[in-house]
């Protein structure tokens, strides 16, 4: 181990002799009583020496070799270690890739605040090129969500649309004004390797195997152009995602709200099917209003609002990415919602119904929920 102390982290001395790391209470630590020798030996802890020299360097400052061993212990577990080496072969391959890490640093700093374990933001990061997300939709939110994962490391992103570009589509960030008039589709793959990082690597064979459906993918995003389709999801589109496991979130815009969620785990949260029972159950004529809204013909141009279609993205984007790093993000069997012009983001629980065929209401929600606690103090004296 070569500890190094996360740079990402801000530190300010809090008083004579306690340091804080990090400026936000949802990962800052306090370290202290500190004395001025373990002061200075935390300058060492640069990622460029192993523990025998810094133990070695440490005895110039008259602090024991149990001190240094101590001292390394309790940093790592409060999370404020990293080491440049670590996080496995796929970590050490990234590594190699000069270009991918310059433009993906900011990435590996979030991900190493977020994740403790000394190597876990590069290797989550290295994880993610083996990673496969499809995203259905190449409007102002769907393509732009297909740029984010792309432009994040996520190894392959397909994106499913169809008909031709229009003017209303283009958005920053996402499919740009000379594609006006292109297949949705082809446009969208192109964005997805202009963002790429380094370019993709190969299909394994699992990949390969999975061409024609939809077992191997780690998450489809529902983005459709029609924020309709995600603010009332159709159970029969579903259907497929629940039977195969495949995890999927909702994320769009209808009229002049924006909504991200629910991100369903078949057989552990609520699904569309749920959703609509319950719509049901509180609203007797919802079913009749929404069989008009879906059949009705519509010659308008869909509203959507340029700057929450970017925030809808982002934040689905955000949410996804936390997914495919191993955590449940708060759009886990919940929706978010977002109205103009106050933006205003509520949430609100997707809850399992006892009378959908999904079985997730046979699911304990303690086996669905991690709870993160807040700033913690360590002492090190």
């Amino acid at each position: 181990m070569h500890p190094m102390l996360k740079p990402a982290l801000r530190r300010a001395w809090r008083g004579r002799n306690t340091v804080q790391f990090g400026v936000t209470p949802a990962h800052a630590v306090t370290l202290g009583p500190l004395d001025i020798a373990t002061a200075s030996f935390l300058e060492l802890l640069d990622g460029t020496r192993g523990l025998p020299l810094l133990r070695e360097e440490a005895r110039a400052l008259d602090l024991s070799d149990r001190h240094v061993d101590t001292l390394v212990k309790r940093l790592a577990a409060a999370g404020l270690l990293d080491d440049p080496r670590a996080g496995g072969p796929a970590a050490d391959a990234l590594r190699h890739r000069a270009e991918a890490m310059e433009r993906q640093r900011p990435d590996v700093a979030s991900l190493s605040v977020v994740h403790p374990e000394p190597g876990s933001g590069l290797r989550r990061l290295a994880a993610r090129r083996a990673m496969r997300v499809q995203v259905r939709g190449a409007g102002r939110v769907g393509a732009a969500i297909a740029a984010v994962l792309s432009g994040s490391g996520v190894g392959r992103v397909d994106v499913l649309d169809g008909g031709h570009t229009e003017p209303w589509d283009i958005a920053p960030g996402g499919l740009p004004a000379a594609a006006v008039g292109e297949r949705r589709d082809s446009a969208a793959r192109q964005l997805v390797r202009r963002s790429a990082v380094g370019g993709s690597p190969r299909a394994t064979e699992t990949d390969r195997r999975s061409e024609s459906g939809e077992p191997g993918l780690s998450l489809i995003v529902v983005a459709p152009r029609d924020g309709l389709a995600v603010y009332a999801p159709d159970p029969a589109v579903a259907g497929p995602w629940i039977a195969s496991g495949t995890p999927h979130l909702y994320a769009g815009v209808i009229e002049a709200t924006g909504v991200v969620g629910p991100l369903v785990l078949p057989g552990g949260t609520g699904c569309a099917g749920c959703l609509a029972l319950r719509r049901s159950d509180q609203d007797e004529q919802w079913p009749r209003m929404l069989t008009q809204w879906r059949s009705g013909r519509r010659g308008a141009v869909p509203a959507c609002d340029l700057g929450l279609a970017t925030a809808v993205a982002g934040l689905a984007a955000a949410h996804a990415l936390s997914f495919l790093d191993g955590e449940l993000p708060g759009s886990t069997g919940a929706r978010w919602e977002a109205a103009l012009p106050l933006l205003d983001w509520r949430s609100e629980r997707i809850g399992p119904h006892l009378d959908c065929s999904c079985g997730a209401a046979g699911q304990t929600e303690g086996e669905l929920t991690s709870e993160a606690g807040p700033a913690h103090d360590t002492m090190a004296g």
